[in-house]
């Protein structure tokens, strides 16, 4: 509805409906954004269900490049030969301990290590700042970093892939951001009803939080599952392995499809989508777990870092 105001100067324009009303070029912008949009969607999810589809195709059918984003053949012999690997499930539990155990040791050490640096009064914050951030840009390098996992004795051991990635500075400077911008009042009436640090830490501060906690959670978990680099590196023992190991040993080409246990009237379809076929098992669980989490996602970050 259009409403006037009058003042002493005369009526002021109706702004309510004139402000509100779309003009042509802004519906034109929308619709170029929504096709944009639906262009990059496609893009991206054209990959997956070409790799989906593989997955549940025959090997005749993906030899000949008949295969696009539909199944043609439909088989599910790879899946049953790779669920029957013993070695697969057993990367595969290592997979979730690892990550597991990393992210709730990650997000310790990065909640504590960035409510500390968020307050300003705290002697030393600047330093403490500057380590993370220089950790940011250097590092060991390779070398001397396999030289100190070794010499620590954790080759071999769930420690040689928590511990070098316990902290990544770029989420620890979003959780400092958003802590800094808490309101000061609470955690100073907090003070004033007798609470101390900690109790301020776990009872106020963490409750508050749980829109960038839950950002984190994601960034770390996806982090670890999909890391394999380390294991790579410092496991020897392939039932130490995760899964993701497991994945890139297929991709390349040290374990065929013999190893899985595939009968010789199976192995050229195994050879031909067992590839897919891990790929889209090790994704799954974080698909699953993916639309739980995503509703804090966007309000974490932003909170994060726009204000910071």
């Amino acid at each position: 509805m259009v409403t006037t105001v009058e003042t002493s100067a005369g009526p002021l324009p109706a702004r309510t409906g004139s402000l509100l009303r779309e003009t042509r070029g802004y519906r034109v912008f929308r619709a170029f954004n929504v096709v944009a949009l639906l262009g990059v969607v496609a893009v991206t999810l054209y990959p997956f269900l070409m790799i989906i589809a593989r997955s549940f195709s025959s090997d005749t059918a993906i030899r000949s490049g008949q295969v696009n984003i539909w199944p043609v053949g439909f088989n599910l012999t790879t899946y049953q030969l790779v669920m029957n690997d013993a070695m697969f499930w057993t990367n595969y539990k290592n997979t979730v301990i690892y990550t597991v155990v990393a992210t709730a040791i990650a997000l310790v050490l990065t909640t504590c290590y960035a409510y500390v640096i968020s307050k300003h009064h705290l002697r030393g914050r600047s330093v403490l700042i500057g380590i993370a951030v220089f950790t940011m840009f250097f590092n060991g390098g390779l070398i001397p970093n396999y030289v100190l996992i070794t010499s620590l004795g954790l080759k071999n051991s769930l420690w040689a892939i928590v511990l070098p990635n316990a902290i990544s500075v770029f989420n620890l400077l979003v959780m400092k951001a958003f802590f800094e911008n808490l309101p000061l009042e609470l955690e100073e009436a907090a003070q004033i009803d007798g609470l101390g640090t900690y109790r301020i830490l776990w009872k106020i501060v963490i409750p508050l939080s749980k829109a960038v906690i839950a950002t984190m959670l994601l960034f770390y978990a996806v982090s670890f599952w999909n890391s394999w680099f380390a294991a790579f590196l410092y496991m020897d023992k392939s039932e130490l392995f995760p899964v993701t190991v497991y994945l890139r040993n297929l991709i390349a080409g040290s374990s065929t499809a013999q190893s899985t246990g595939a009968a010789a009237a199976d192995v050229a379809q195994v050879s031909a989508n067992i590839q897919s076929v891990t790929m889209v098992l090790t994704v799954l669980p974080i698909l699953c777990v993916y639309p739980f989490v995503q509703r804090y996602f966007v309000s974490g970050v932003m909170l994060g870092s726009v204000k910071g």
